[in-house]
This record gives structure tokens, sequence and C-alpha cells, in this order.
């Protein structure tokens, strides 16, 4: 089952028949094309297979995790592409990276999203643990969901990462995050997670390394 899955997700996945002077990849959610353009140069500008899993789930579980006029949050949006399937389904999307990935994830994402949205997404910039309370007052700044895909890897700033998290998590609001398992010190970033708080795995895929779990406050999850 974990194969198919695997193997229909990697379906979505499409390249150009010509060579173009940009280099770029393309993809078939929320029944549109969506074409993304890369660069190799840093790890924020490629799109990771753990971004197409969680856009497959946002696809295929619509009706359980309905987007529609929802306040959604990518944080390391890198490409755009989550945000941009986000914003296909419906939700308002504010897709956040570091300053220098931003030229290339507004580019993405205006161009898969202008005309086709209910909300026109919006890019900003977000490095994790720096200037939270500035930037996102926690009197303003309401989200229903944060969206992460590989957010946690060879970094070091896993720290920030939990501060961002613990900032912009609301008692109400659902993270959903796809985690993909590559060394020790990383993985250890879940048990921290789970301090602040409650985990569900939703997904599981152990041809890629990448669980797909659904996270809020320590004791919202039921309430």
């Amino acid at each position: 089952e974990d194969e198919e899955i695997v193997a229909e997700i990697m379906r979505r996945r499409f390249f150009p028949a010509l060579i173009t002077h940009k280099a770029w990849e393309g993809f078939h959610f929320a029944g549109h094309e969506i074409r993304i353009t890369e660069a190799t140069d840093c790890y924020g500008a490629v799109v990771w297979p753990s971004a197409l899993v969680l856009c497959y789930f946002l696809e295929t579980n619509s009706k359980q995790y309905n987007l529609v006029d929802k306040k959604v949050i990518e944080i390391g949006a890198g490409t755009g592409l989550v945000s941009i399937v986000a914003s296909l389904l419906g939700a308002l999307v504010t897709a956040t990276d570091l300053p220098e990935l931003l030229g290339n994830l507004h580019h993405n994402i205006l161009q898969n999203t202008k005309l086709k949205c209910k909300h026109q997404p919006c890019v900003k910039e977000l490095s994790w643990g720096i200037d939270l309370e500035k930037n996102f007052p926690k009197s303003s700044c309401h989200f229903d969901y944060i969206l992460a895909a590989d957010v946690v890897y060879h970094h070091p700033f896993l720290d920030e990462l939990l501060l961002t998290f613990d900032h912009l998590c609301k008692n109400d609001t659902v993270i959903l995050w796809a985690m993909k398992f590559r060394l020790e010190k990383e993985n250890q970033f879940v048990g921290r997670f789970q301090t602040l708080f409650d985990l569900e795995v939703i997904s599981d895929f152990p041809s890629l390394n990448i669980t797909l779990y659904k996270a809020m406050r320590k004791g919202r999850m039921k309430a």
C-alpha cells in the first residue's frame, strides 16, 4: 500500500518536454497544472518529496481538512508548492521563508495562483525565531493551520524552529507537518516538539522515510 500511494504521489510530477533556459518542473494538484521554477544553489529552492506528500494529503483529504476560507501559514515554504496547493484549495495563505528565497517564492506563487484562487496568497519574510512578535504579533495573528514540509534537516536552527512553531500556534491551530527522517540529531527534534504539542501520525511512508503528522497544543487534540 505504501509503495502504491508513493507511486501515485510521484506521478503528480512531470518535466518539460523541451529544455528551456529556466529550470522548472510541473505538478498536477487540485485540478491545476503547477509549474515550479527551481534553483540548485540552496536547499529551499528545490521541491523535496515531503512537499509532494503534504500536497497529496491536502488534496485527497479536503473534506476532513477543509481549507476554504481558513487562514494558513506555511513555514519554510521554499519554492511555494504547498502554499500554491493550499491556495488552490481555497485557503488564505501566507507563504514564508528566508529573505534570499522570497524572489523565487513570489514568482512561483504569482505564476500559479493569479486569477485561479478565491484568495490571493501573500509572501512574507520569516527567519525562524527572529522578530516573531514584531512581524507576527500574537494579538492579531491567528492561523487555523500551520503547514510545514521538510523543515527539519541538517541546520543549526532547530531551537529557533521550535520557538517559531510555539509562537504561531494558538490553542485551536492545527499543524500539518511532513517530516523526512535522516540523522539522529534531527530525529530527536520530534521528542522536543512533543514537550509542547500533542502529535498524531496521520500518514506514514517507510519507502520515503517520511511521516506526516498532525499536531496541536498539548491537551487540545481532543478538545
